[in-house]
């Protein structure tokens, strides 16, 4: 099944089931009125929800009314948690390329992950507020997952039984300050502000066969400014997949229903060829293009995204359909207007 939460002036929003084709939409009202309260109780209310999405998929609800993802809320429009991965590491080894530094051996057994904002999540259509453009604002196109409850030391297997929805993200970073905030070793904070996620989560039934071992063998598909930047395989290059991201974040302590674990962002290696390394499938974050370009030329060509930038990431089936409806967002100066 489909969920999204729509706005209502709340901090939590309504929950809201949708169709698979991501046409209509029916209120929760009656089972669940916000996501976190499904997942508290998922064993008992999501046999609820499903039903009510059969019924709207059949087009026999009767309350039915179109879906409209500009006035959706992130599907958990605040959480418990947010801890984001780097599953793929080409994205590490890229960007430690460019900057001449040996990506660690652990780093290929063992997740990196840190801790992100998780109070104030945007929206799909919110804009990406920015002060400053001089903070070097970056996109970054991942998945999440959304859990229930997962035990301290939890196994890669529980943690992946523990896989309640799938969702899109955009973790917006701003690269300026993530170096600052880098040298001082205490971890990131001001360089990560609000993430977005897509209109829709879904449970890990509707992806069929795309959803295998923990992994999405899906396209992300990255269009900044109208133009496509990003045609990137999410399963194949994914090192550790949702299960062992989620043990890792489990192994000191356990995890709420309700917690949000990221992949990081979506990256494929690139080929040689004439001597070049090129990108047959593009970029999942501005930060891997000018590492690239650093490595071919010496330095970066491609600047980050500016005030009135827009940014799409969508990801579709294997019949052509959007999965999880898209991230639509523009880039806007804080305190304008």
């Amino acid at each position: 099944m489909k969920l999204a939460t729509y706005k209502d002036g709340s901090r939590d929003g309504q929950l809201v089931v949708v169709s698979r084709d991501l046409a209509t939409a029916h209120y929760a009202t009656g089972i669940a009125s916000r996501l976190q309260q499904a997942l508290d109780d998922w064993n008992f209310i999501a046999p609820q929800l499903q039903d009510l999405s059969h019924t709207l998929n059949l087009g026999k609800a009767r309350h039915a009314f179109p879906f409209e993802p500009a006035l959706c809320m992130a599907p958990l429009p605040r959480a418990y948690q947010w801890a984001d991965g780097s599953a793929y590491l080409n994205h590490v080894e890229l960007v430690r390329a460019a900057g001449k530094s040996d990506v660690p051996e652990r780093f290929y057994t063992e997740p990196l992950m840190v801790q992100g904002g998780s109070d104030d999540f945007l929206g799909p259509c919110d804009d990406i507020l920015v002060a400053d453009e001089a903070f070097e604002i970056d996109f970054e196109a991942e998945l999440a997952v959304i859990t229930g409850d997962v035990p301290m030391a939890a196994t890669p297997e529980q943690g992946l039984d523990a896989v309640r929805l799938l969702m899109l993200a955009n973790d917006v970073s701003l690269r300026a300050l993530i170096a600052a905030e880098i040298d001082k070793r205490m971890g990131l904070f001001q360089g990560k502000p609000s993430t977005a996620f897509s209109p829709v989560a879904v449970t890990p039934d509707e992806l069929g066969e795309a959803w295998q071992e923990g992994r999405v063998h899906l396209t992300m598909q990255t269009t900044w400014n109208g133009r496509k930047v990003g045609m990137c395989d999410a399963g194949p290059d994914m090192r550790f997949h949702f299960g062992q991201l989620i043990a890792h974040a489990a192994r000191t302590r356990r995890l709420r229903a309700g917690a949000i674990v990221g992949s990081g962002t979506v990256s494929n290696p690139g080929i040689e060829k004439d001597g070049r390394r090129e990108w047959p499938k593009g970029y999942g974050c501005i930060a891997e293009k000018r590492a690239m370009e650093t490595l071919q030329d010496g330095a970066p060509q491609t600047g980050y995204m500016r005030f009135g930038d827009t940014l799409r990431i969508e990801m579709k089936g294997q019949g052509g359909e959007s999965v999880f409806g898209a991230i639509e967002q523009r880039v806007a100066r804080f305190g304008a207007g």
